[in-house]
C-alpha cells in the first residue's frame, strides 16, 4: 500500500499522526472498487469498529483529498463520490446526472476537445480534476424507452 507511506508521510509533515481510524478508513477505501460514498465508505468502517464516527470519515476523506490521493466527483443526484488514486492516472470523470455513476475516460479521447480549450481560450484545463456531466448508457436506454412510450400513448 504505496498510499498509506504517502498518507504517513503527508500527515506527519503537517503535524498529524496515523490514527487506528483514519487506517481504516484507508483500508476501506484499498478494498473498495470504484466511486463510493461517504456513507457507504462510513457503514464499511462502522463494521469494522462502531467506535468510527461518520464525522471521521468525512475529516479523514478531508485530509486524503487535500494530500492528492483521493478523487472526488459530485454526482448528479448531489452526492460526493470517493475514490483511491492508486495508480495516479489523469483521467476525466464521466458523471450521470441521472443515476449519479461515474466512469473514468482516458485523456485520450478528450485530448481534442482539450487542445482546442487551450488554443481557442488560453485556457489550460487540470485533466485531474476534470468532471463531465452527462447520461450514462442505461439512463440514455430509459429515456429512450420513456420517449418511445410516449409517443404510443
Amino acid at each position: 500500500m504505496s498510499c498509506q507511506t504517502d498518507f504517513i508521510r503527508e500527515l506527519r509533515e503537517r503535524g498529524f499522526r496515523l490514527t487506528a481510524q483514519r487506517e481504516m478508513v484507508l483500508g476501506v477505501l484499498h478494498e473498495m472498487a470504484g466511486f463510493a460514498t461517504a456513507d457507504e465508505i462510513y457503514r464499511r468502517v462502522h463494521a469494522l469498529s462502531s467506535a468510527v464516527d461518520i464525522s471521521t470519515v468525512y475529516r479523514t476523506l478531508d485530509l486524503l483529498q487535500g494530500f492528492s490521493l483521493i478523487a472526488m466527483v459530485e454526482g448528479g443526484d448531489g452526492q460526493r463520490r470517493y475514490r483511491l488514486l492508486i495508480d495516479h492516472v489523469s483521467h476525466a470523470h464521466l458523471v450521470c446526472v441521472a443515476c449519479g455513476a461515474v466512469t473514468g475516460a482516458g485523456l485520450d479521447t478528450l485530448q481534442p476537445m482539450l487542445d482546442e480549450i487551450r488554443s481557442h481560450y488560453g485556457f489550460v484545463v487540470d485533466p485531474g480534476h476534470l468532471n463531465l456531466s452527462g447520461w450514462c448508457p442505461q439512463c440514455c436506454e430509459k429515456q429512450a424507452v420513456k420517449a418511445s412510450l410516449s409517443h404510443v400513448a
